[in-house]
């Protein structure tokens, strides 16, 4: 996995998606913040994250120069547990979705693993909700995954 922790846009772009449906829950919003805080941001890139979750804001644009293969599909995955928490998944947080899956080069078939990663860790014992969602988890699970299949790959002879 990347020593290169995910920057600050990553969580602006995680809130934007929470606001996608018009409303970030404070589960959603501290599940963010939290996130962010065990990353190991800075105060001052935490207290812009703090307020991309008061209000809406747009996905923008994401450094991904930093960001590993499962970096990416791991952010991928936060975002689209975010648009289940409700019990529903809106057209306008679809969008949103794709857009985050656009803005990440991530390909169709990589984002619906991914949403199927996130899916299993929300059924844990530990529970679906913000505060209880094992994200440490859900990375791990991702890059072990990753190199499962990283492994499978150069058992056929196919070339990184």
């Amino acid at each position: 996995m990347s020593e290169q922790r995910l920057g600050r846009d990553v969580f602006i772009a995680l809130s934007a998606i929470g606001w996608a449906d018009g409303k970030l829950d404070e589960e959603e919003a501290d599940a963010i913040v939290r996130t962010a805080v065990e990353e190991g941001l800075e105060l001052e890139e935490i207290e812009a994250i703090e307020a991309a979750t008061k209000s809406p804001t747009d996905i923008g644009a994401i450094d991904r120069a930093s960001m590993s293969k499962a970096d990416r599909l791991f952010v991928y995955a936060v975002a689209a547990w975010m648009t289940r928490l409700d019990g529903v998944r809106d057209d306008r947080e679809t969008d949103a979705l794709d857009k985050l899956g656009d803005a990440l080069r991530i390909p169709e078939r990589p984002r619906k693993h991914a949403d199927e990663i996130a899916r299993e860790v929300a059924e844990l014992a530990e529970g679906d909700r913000p505060s209880r969602y094992d994200l440490p988890r859900l990375r791990k699970t991702i890059a072990d995954r990753l190199e499962t299949a990283r492994q499978k790959r150069l058992a056929a002879g196919e070339s990184e």
